[in-house]
């Protein structure tokens, strides 16, 4: 057999971890029938400006192969446990806010099935916030708790989490881990892409390499998408009808003091036109405003980013990130399959953009043509990808739709006409029942069904509580639950202390 080669066009956090993933799996390193080159472009920066991601995240990097500790030291992560959400359901008044939490935790179930309509009979003034009611790890967050002891296993420990990392220190970590699997790096700036005779990619040229071919070519690009999209004309489908913001202003901001207390989650707050991301880094948050520019001008965006943030704001860099939300519908057209940015992208709320790409990488590894048409797959990942898509931009539509906020920007987002189909149907029924795991097709989805549990019952939604028999043993079960979460947050190791610890763990075993 022929060997077959692999051309990723640009690096980040997308080049980087498809080739890793894609070299582990095919076993690069060993002599074989496959060779994978990335072409880095130095032309293309990478934000860096603090991101997160899922808890598969865990998943893949045990996978290729990287120690939990050198990764949390080397791209200056944290622990994420999930992301709370601050006046998304009402407009503030008179200083006062309200707030809810989304863990990464699924809720406790009770041997009878699902606490959801339990607590749901329960009455509304008094009953505790959904997420608090059923696990344990909004307790754990709140308190400012790691999610796990640093006794524990890579990757392991007694609660879900992913993590936080500067997005630049990512890539150069699993840099150096795809170098090691095999994969051959170059760096150069793109000149031209070479379209052959039968329409696919035969050639990309560079200014000092020259031409470079491959069989199947990655664009990971970013926004630029200089093969799927400038070379081969792969429509781009927007969804600016549906979510609306579309820029947003980054900074980092260093803590005041080196043992300032450390957030395990997202805090994302909800403002007039969209809505601002607070992301603890090791050694500084990353602070961003997204927002509509239909909706409000720059001006005002950096107004609000400076109410926010305050004064220190003067004292570091903001950067402007403009995007159009929305994907490629033919993300594998011939021999070149888009991902990360240039496959698309929606909006940074839920940390969507990682899982994709892990996504993506997983899709081309298992279903890679070792023979036949370079092709093959290309409509099987078009579909899975595309679906993928449009169940993020669903869930994500979840989080504006249900607000009661009075702005324009949040009026014109519960407005009916703008919520995908779908949606809306199970917006219909989930008034007269929770969301549940039949609700979704789990190979096409990245968020389960209790994640939507999480932010409709966050958010204010009401389903109709039905007629159950087992009341006695569901109190029995928010007690130990209560319990269960005041006993972890006093056992559990403050997420400061323990990043701290890994931290210097780590620099002993490399020093």
């Amino acid at each position: 057999m022929a060997q077959r080669s692999i051309l990723i066009v640009g690096g980040g956090t997308a080049g980087w971890l498809t080739a890793a993933y894609l070299a582990k799996y095919l076993a690069v390193a060993e002599p074989g029938d496959i060779a994978i080159t990335l072409l880095e472009l130095p032309e293309i920066g990478i934000i860096g400006v603090g991101e997160g991601a899922f808890p598969t995240i865990r998943t893949t990097l045990a996978f290729l192969g990287i120690d939990e500790s050198r990764f949390i030291r080397e791209a200056g992560a944290t622990f994420k446990q999930g992301i709370r959400f601050v006046d998304w359901a009402e407009t503030p008044v008179d200083g006062r806010h309200s707030h809810f939490f989304h863990p990464f935790e699924p809720p406790f179930q009770a041997e009878s099935g699902s606490l959801v309509p339990y607590w749901l009979l329960q009455d509304e003034a008094t009953r505790p916030p959904f997420a608090e009611a059923v696990t344990i790890q909004n307790r754990v967050a709140e308190a400012q708790r790691a999610p796990k002891r640093s006794h524990e296993a890579d990757f392991g420990g007694p609660l879900n989490y992913a993590y936080h990392f500067d997005a630049r220190m990512l890539a150069d970590v699993l840099a150096e881990r795809a170098r090691e699997l095999g994969v051959r790096h170059l760096s150069d700036r793109l000149e031209s892409v070479e379209i052959g005779t039968d329409g696919a990619i035969a050639a990309v040229r560079t200014e000092a390499q020259g031409s470079l071919s491959a069989d199947l070519y990655i664009d990971c690009s970013g926004f630029r998408a200089e093969l799927i999209g400038r070379a081969l004309g792969s429509p781009f489908k927007s969804v600016r009808n549906t979510l609306f913001t579309n820029r947003a202003l980054a900074c980092k901001l260093p803590y005041e003091r080196p043992d300032a207390p450390l957030e395990s989650y997202t805090i994302a707050t909800a403002h007039e036109a969209g809505w601002i991301w607070d992301i603890g880094l090791a050694g500084a948050r990353g602070i961003g405003c997204v927002y509509s520019s239909d909706h409000i001008d720059d001006a005002r965006a950096e107004a609000i980013l400076r109410d926010y943030v305050g004064p220190r704001i003067d004292t570091v860099s903001v950067r402007t990130l403009p995007f159009e939300p929305g994907y490629r519908e033919r993300q594998w057209v011939g021999n070149c399959v888009a991902v990360g940015l240039a496959a698309g992208f929606v909006e940074p709320l839920e940390s969507t953009g990682v899982v994709l790409i892990e996504a993506a990488a997983a899709m081309i590894a298992e279903l890679f043509p070792h023979n036949g048409p370079l092709d093959a797959p290309a409509k099987r990942f078009n579909t899975l990808m595309t679906a993928r898509f449009e169940g993020i931009v669903g869930f994500l539509k979840l989080h504006y739709c249900l607000s009661r906020r009075s702005e324009p920007f949040w009026r014109a987002n519960a407005d009916p006409a703008t919520i995908p189909d779908r949606l809306r149907d199970l917006l219909d029924q989930w008034r007269y029942r929770p969301p549940s795991r039949f609700d979704f097709t789990i190979d096409t989805e990245s968020f389960a069904f209790f994640n939507y549990q999480y932010i409709l019952y966050g958010m204010g939604f009401r389903t109709a509580p039905g007629d159950f028999p087992a009341a006695g043993e569901a109190d029995r079960i928010f007690a130990r639950i209560r319990s269960f979460g005041e006993r972890a947050a006093h056992d559990l190791p403050a997420h400061r202390t323990l990043i701290e610890q890994i931290n210097v763990g780590a620099r002993l075993l490399a020093g």
